[in-house]
């Protein structure tokens, strides 16, 4: 029998106006993400490489086809009793076609990069808006999870200390 290493996803921002398109996780049943405030992406498919990915759910989610994106990070999600997911992260400046809200997962919504922070997310998910904040041209991140809790962090093969990278504006 194979084993498998883990799942691969993607998981884009789509940057306008000094703000992000941001989806409040509120419409899936069972979902690992329910009331957190995530970017657009999903998993791949069979036979999908990450920008396969990236541009199919995108375009599932919005309605939008990417024309300029950038992929900043490899996130890997190691979370106890389920299975590595390894997450491809993008950021987007252009797209074409219109933008449908009516999206089957979660709240579409335009916010102010300055408000980020305040929204309800992932610890892990600080990390990386702080390493795009910074312009960090690309990194790898690993985060391991125990439920909700974040139990580890490590930027580019060395441990993080999230608390202290991420310090008082982000806590």
């Amino acid at each position: 029998m194979e084993k498998t290493v883990g799942t691969l996803t993607t998981l884009c921002y789509l940057e306008q106006d000094d703000k992000l398109l941001m989806m409040h996780r509120v419409k899936k049943k069972n979902d690992v993400n329910q009331d957190k405030w995530i970017g657009v992406g999903g998993h791949a498919e069979a036979y999908e490489s990450p920008e396969d990915c990236l541009l199919r759910e995108t375009f599932e989610e919005t309605g939008l086809t990417l024309t300029d994106y950038r992929f900043r990070g490899l996130v890997t999600f190691a979370l106890k009793g389920v299975e590595t997911q390894y997450m491809c992260l993008y950021t987007a400046t252009g797209w074409e076609g219109d933008l449908d809200y009516n999206c089957r997962e979660g709240d579409l919504e335009w916010v102010p990069k300055e408000q980020i922070r305040d929204l309800e997310l992932w610890v892990g998910d600080k990390v990386f808006f702080k390493l795009l904040e910074q312009e960090v041209p690309f990194f790898s991140l690993k985060l391991a999870y125990d439920g909700d809790t974040l139990e580890e962090c490590v930027l580019d093969g060395k441990e993080l200390d999230w608390r202290e990278f991420l310090g008082e504006e982000w806590s």
